[in-house]
């Protein structure tokens, strides 16, 4: 890691690379959105569009005409941008990709909390995962909307961490320690259906070199480490995340939008459900980042964030 903007003993290549970033990142959430023709059947210059916002903020808003329940949809999006491993969670379909919905009735879904009408916290997908399962990308397309409520808000992970290092780099180093996060067992009636695991917060790809984030502002699922300096990194980025900076975009998917990203930093806003028409979004994980072509390696966000879909 010595070449990378995340080493914290290099700050000559982090500042570089910060300069870099916070020039090109965008201003607002209208700036995320990209019109498309048909999500399944990109264009060069819609794909190419989608891509130069990934490479600056990773993350980009499609926004098409497209509203039917076709799963198809984010699937073929995604594979254009380079995504093929899908993260087949015991929730998803069958096909690995989860119809996001609320729950008609108690159950293994309606036991979690983007299976309800719930507020739910800032986080990264797949938080509770090892390494080894690390969710890189995602696709979120939305069928149909709520009838009130259920916004998103989206932040860069990587300017999460900019504002880290910037307020004390020892913050981002105690977030880089193996303990520093440790998401407690899940049981079920059969005894322990996920394992304890522990991790740090801010990590660096091995292959890409990017850097990764796993987060959650749940209290009830994560124990810090408990130290000083790990606990005020973690109030410190509570607080960013809670403040509504300009690296904060907010806004609400309506059919036949959808986020294309390298699991950014979200969160979901409660809503109320038309019963008639009930809010219905797809969720497509995966073990892949984009990949984005080498005329952005240039400007990405990391000085190798190309990744040929390989572990």
């Amino acid at each position: 890691m010595n070449h990378s903007p995340f080493d914290l003993e290099n700050s000559a290549a982090y500042a570089h690379w910060r300069d870099a970033k916070r020039a090109s990142h965008p201003r607002q959430a209208s700036d995320l959105i990209v019109d498309v023709v048909d999500p399944r059947t990109l264009s060069a210059a819609e794909s190419d569009a989608l891509l130069q916002r990934c490479a600056t903020a990773n993350m980009a808003i499609y926004l098409s005409p497209l509203c039917a329940e076709d799963k198809n949809i984010p699937r073929l999006l995604a594979q254009q941008l380079g995504l093929h491993r899908l993260d087949g969670n015991w929730l998803a379909d069958e096909d690995g990709i989860s119809q996001i919905a609320v729950a008609a009735k108690p159950g293994d879904r309606g036991a979690f909390i983007p299976y309800t009408n719930r507020a739910i916290k800032w986080h990264t997908d797949g938080y509770y995962h090892p390494s080894s399962r690390h969710i890189r990308a995602m696709v979120l397309h939305c069928v149909r909307c709520a009838s009130e409520g259920g916004e998103t808000a989206l932040m860069d992970h990587e300017m999460a961490y900019i504002a880290l290092r910037e307020a004390n780099p020892e913050w981002v180093r105690a977030l880089m320690a193996p303990d520093a996060m440790t998401i407690p067992e899940r049981l079920d009636e059969d005894g322990v259906a996920r394992a304890e695991q522990s991790g740090p917060v801010f990590s660096v790809d091995p292959e890409s070199g990017a850097l990764h984030m796993r987060y959650t502002a749940r209290t009830r699922s994560v124990l810090w480490k408990d130290d000083a300096t790990t606990l005020a990194a973690v109030a410190f980025l509570e607080k960013l995340l809670a403040s509504d900076g300009p690296h904060v975009f907010r806004l609400t998917l309506q059919p036949g939008m959808g986020l294309v990203c390298n699991n950014v930093l979200h969160d979901r806003a409660g809503f109320v459900d038309d019963p008639a028409q009930p809010r219905l979004l797809y969720r497509a994980r995966y073990l892949d980042r984009l990949t984005l072509p080498e005329i952005y390696n240039k400007s990405a966000s990391s000085p190798r964030s190309v990744c040929v879909s390989s572990y």
